[in-house]
């Protein structure tokens, strides 16, 4: 599995690895599911509005709510991303993400057309 580099970080409360299609292709942890979810539904907002804004793709996302931090990456056709324990070190968690990201963008692109 994909992600169980990032299940040993510290703080991970959940991951996702969310398809073109919307669907996860995994996920960890008790939120995984929810979180891919909320990914997919971001990143289809992110991408209009880049492109409204004439400004490209959204690469990365990060946000940080009462309780968790939220660090994801879109790499191709994919999102991925990690639910940590608020005040956890995101530095390690965007680290992983990036190296996991070398093997994620060698995974099979759909074709939109």
């Amino acid at each position: 599995m994909k992600l169980d580099a990032l299940s040993s970080l510290p703080g991970v409360v959940a991951s996702a690895l969310v398809g073109p299609d919307g669907l996860p292709v995994e996920s960890y942890g008790d939120g995984g599911e929810v979180l891919a979810a909320e990914l997919a539904s971001l990143r289809t907002s992110l991408d209009r509005t880049g492109r409204r804004l004439g400004s490209g793709e959204v690469t990365r996302l990060a946000f940080t709510t009462d309780r968790i931090e939220v660090v994801a990456l879109a790499v191709g056709d994919f999102m991925m991303g990690l639910a940590l324990i608020r005040s956890s070190d995101t530095r390690s968690a965007q680290q992983a993400l990036a190296k996991l990201a070398l093997d994620i963008d060698n995974l099979p692109r759909v074709d939109r057309s």
